[in-house]
């Protein structure tokens, strides 16, 4: 496939798991050196379609400001494939624990498929956890779907929940809607709340500003209840897991994995 095809192929892709976007995003974007002068506008463009996708964020803000671009996203992508989140999940829940997800949490499945002792509350909106679950029986991980609207019982008796974040700061997580409905309800039963972050999930403020912003655009077209993802305070949070295990929420846990690259935040003119 041509580069620039590649890269509009990635582009339209919706609904794939990030790390698979991202390893596509680099074999696309490390094509382009025949023409590295359009590395950058590629990376725009590739940000402006997955506005969401903490993981291309990191990825096109380390390619833009790396002085071997070319090199350096080959680098990143197996960073991306050698990703530990799921294991250290795996590893750091309590054996026989009763734990809650929300939707269809890449990486908390992946870390879920390597236990074959723990309970799984699927809570379920508008049919987002249907992959999941099947991820789960396909595994042998005894699960049971829950209804959304049941956030509470659920949370009450589950011994830890879990929130796949997309991207996050010091005070916000990026996440699929309802999570913040099931943080707060967990918040309030005193059942801890651990947020599962992958690779390239911890970015700066100005790019999570750019997130915030771009959803209330969408907000202002649609329905705010309709859109995909929604905004959780970090206090809500107790803890956070990622490729170097568990630490409580907090600045080291948030600490950004790339620099701001100014280019990927400008929007090009109409």
């Amino acid at each position: 496939m041509h580069p620039i095809e590649h890269l509009r192929y990635v582009a339209r892709a919706h609904g794939v798991d990030p790390a698979a976007l991202v390893e596509e995003t680099a074999h696309a974007l490390g094509s382009l050196h025949f023409d590295p002068a359009g590395l950058v506008v590629a990376c725009r463009r590739i940000v402006e379609r997955h506005p969401f996708t903490g993981a291309l964020w990191w990825l096109c803000s380390n390619v833009t400001t790396s002085a071997e671009p070319f090199e350096a996203v080959w680098e990143l992508a197996e960073q991306i494939r050698s990703d530990r989140t799921a294991s250290e999940l795996a590893a750091e829940l309590p054996d026989e624990s009763t734990v809650v997800t929300i939707g269809d949490p890449s990486v908390i499945g992946h870390g879920l498929a390597r236990r074959g002792d723990v309970r799984v509350l699927a809570l379920d909106v508008d049919h987002s956890a249907t992959s999941f679950v099947r991820r789960l029986e396909r595994y042998d991980v005894d699960y049971e779907p829950v209804d959304a609207g049941a956030a509470g019982a659920a949370t009450r008796v589950a011994d830890v929940v879990l929130v796949e974040a997309l991207a996050l700061d010091e005070s916000r997580v990026v996440v699929p809607s309802g999570s913040s409905t099931v943080a707060a309800a967990a918040s309030a039963w005193g059942t801890p709340v651990w947020l599962v972050a992958g690779v390239g999930r911890r970015l700066p403020t100005a790019y999570i500003d750019a997130m915030e912003a771009r959803r209330a655009e969408i907000a202002a077209e649609v329905d705010d209840w309709s859109v995909d993802v929604e905004i959780l305070p970090t206090r809500l949070v107790t803890d956070v897991v990622g490729p170097h295990g568990r630490m409580p929420m907090g600045p080291p846990a948030a600490r950004p994995e790339c620099p701001v690259a100014a280019e990927l935040l400008t929007r090009p003119a109409m």
